[in-house]
Parts: C-alpha cells; sequence; structure tokens
C-alpha cells in the first residue's frame, strides 16, 4: 500500500488532541470526516490504531508504534519539501541545530560574516532527540553534547564539560558545597531512560517537587536559574564531550564551510579549560545555623540569571 500522509497528518492531529472534535477544528474539517478517513486508515493499515471511549480515545499498540514512526516520517517530509521551495527560488539555507544549553551564536555570526548569502534557521533540540533531525532532514549541523549515536555520522569534537548536580533546595544534601558520586547511591535519578521528560522545564519541575534529582551540564545549570533548585558540582563525575556533527553524506558547500568556521569558533575556551558555552557556578551558600533551624539552605543559581529541549 501506498502511505497516504494527508490520513497520516489527521492521525496525529488525534493523538495530539486526544479529541475527535478539537483535532477536526484544528485541520478545518468537520468530526464526521475526520471520523471516516481514519477508520479508512486503520483498514488500509489492517490494525486499529485508537480504542475509543465517550470520552477520549486512547492509543492500542499499533497506535503508540505508528506515532513514533509519524513524527520521523512528517519531519522528513516537510524538510524535504522546504528544500525543494528554496532550491526553486535559488536560496542557500543551513539549519543549526544544537542541543540544551549549548550556544551557537557566535559560530553563526563568524559564519555569516563570511558567507552572507547564505541564510541560517536555528533548530533548538529537546532533551532526548541529539541526532534524530540530522537524519530525518531538519538539520543540516548539530552542536550536540554525547551520549548519541553517531553511526553515520562526521564528528568533531568542540570541548568538554562537566555535569553538576540539581536537587531540590529542600534536600538533605542542598547544604553542601560539593558531592561524589557516592553521595548520591541510591537517589531516585531522572533521566531519558527511566523517564522521559518533554522539555527541560518539565524535568525541572519535577525535581523541584522531590520526585529525583538530575545530573545537567554545566552549561543547562548556567541557563536554568530557578530559587527552588540547587546545583552542586560532582567531584569524580567525568566530563562530556561536546562536537558538531554532519551526516556523513553532507560535508559539502555551505556545510563543510560552516563546519569548518563553527569548529574553530565553538574550541575556544576560557582560562579554566571548560567550554565555550559553560558557565562556573557561583559559591555555595553557607549551611543554615543554629538560630536559623527553619530555614531551608539558599539556593545556589547558575551564574548566567537568564532563563533559555535520546540520551
Amino acid at each position: 500500500m501506498d502511505l497516504d500522509l494527508r490520513k497520516l497528518r489527521y492521525f496525529v492531529a488525534v493523538v495530539e488532541h486526544r479529541r475527535f472534535g478539537r483535532a477536526a477544528q484544528e485541520l478545518f474539517i468537520t468530526q464526521p470526516v475526520l471520523s471516516r478517513q481514519i477508520r479508512a486508515f486503520e483498514q488500509e493499515l489492517g490494525c486499529r490504531l485508537f480504542t475509543r471511549t465517550t470520552r477520549s480515545v486512547e492509543l492500542t499498540a499499533a497506535g503508540r508504534q505508528l506515532y513514533q514512526e509519524a513524527a520521523r516520517i512528517t519531519a522528513t517530509v516537510d524538510a524535504a519539501l522546504q528544500r525543494v521551495r528554496e532550491a526553486a527560488r535559488g536560496e542557500q539555507r543551513l539549519v543549526v541545530a544544537f542541543s540544551p544549553g549549548l550556544h551557537v551564536s557566535e559560530a553563526i555570526r563568524a559564519y555569516t560574516a563570511r558567507h552572507p548569502e547564505v541564510g541560517i534557521d536555528v533548530l533548538p533540540l529537546r532533551w532526548w532527540e541529539q541526532d534524530a533531525p540530522l537524519r530525518d532532514g531538519r538539520a543540516h549541523v548539530g552542536h550536540l553534547r554525547r551520549p548519541f549515536d553517531d553511526t553515520g555520522l562526521h564528528t568533531v569534537p568542540t570541548g568538554r564539560e562537566t555535569k553538576v548536580a540539581c536537587l531540590p533546595v529542600t534536600h538533605p544534601l542542598a547544604g553542601r558545597r560539593t558531592l561524589t558520586a557516592a553521595d548520591l547511591d541510591g537517589e531516585p535519578i531522572l533521566d531519558a531512560r527511566k523517564r522521559r521528560t518533554s522539555s527541560l522545564d518539565e524535568k525541572f519541575e519535577l525535581i523541584a517537587s522531590g520526585q529525583g534529582i538530575a545530573l545537567v551540564p554545566l552549561s543547562v545549570a548556567g541557563s536554568y536559574s530557578r530559587p527552588d533548585l540547587v546545583y552542586l558540582p560532582v567531584t569524580d563525575s567525568l566530563p562530556v564531550e561536546t562536537c558538531l556533527a554532519v551526516p556523513e553524506g553532507g560535508r559539502t558547500g555551505p556545510v563543510a564551510d560552516f563546519l569548518a568556521i563553527a569548529a574553530a569558533t565553538l574550541r575556544r575556551r576560557p582560562s579554566d579549560g571548560t567550554p565555550a558555552s559553560a558557565t562556573a557556578l557561583p559559591p555555595a551558600p553557607e549551611p543554615a545555623t543554629a538560630t536559623t533551624p527553619a530555614a531551608a539552605p539558599g539556593p545556589r543559581p547558575a551564574a548566567a540569571q537568564a532563563r533559555t529541549a535520546r540520551s
């Protein structure tokens, strides 16, 4: 069978709204038409995608699998169509993706100064996707943080970055100046393998509410400061590598030029040896004294106060 992209988009809309009525409104069609299209799609696939109730719809196992595939399929098609339109207009455009906490603005400025004819778009990556946009065509270049699957990708190291522990300010360890990995034994760790979150805001909200802790890159800590969170150095944690990544077959033309300029720019480091994208944490607060037993230890906000997503 040929995949009907229109029906696939209808399916995605229903999944995201959990209601046929709301999905129909977004798609500018009537609910009966949408229902017929979804039933026809299920018949073409030979399986049920939804379990319908009077109040909502739930995905079947087949529906959950299709939804995972749909995001990749629609992203690839949309990216391909965009490239076709740009070619027809004679445009040159690069899309640069970047992991949470990492920055590409300096590299883009350096590149644009030499190649003003090339347009640049940026794509903030969600916490778990990392290399996916390089594979489905949404991005030409990525500034990523390991680990990720680099099969079929060409990578260029740009630096190393330490991780810090993110804890709620009410945590018993929050008053410490530093931690070791042993201090965190037995603590519930929030990571993509155990509990995938849709954004950093969601992850930090869970941490602040006492649902767990997380080890986060120093640059992320520098971009997300909250009064109910504490960031503490973990003295024996291993640094993670940051790098530029492009598809193996994509190192041509503007991509090759950007890769060379960005690598030279992003490798510049401050005197403390941390990547240019990372910021140092300020000194830890003084522990609460006996005269203020009810006071929780003060938060250690990261140096950067401005708020800024497959591990």
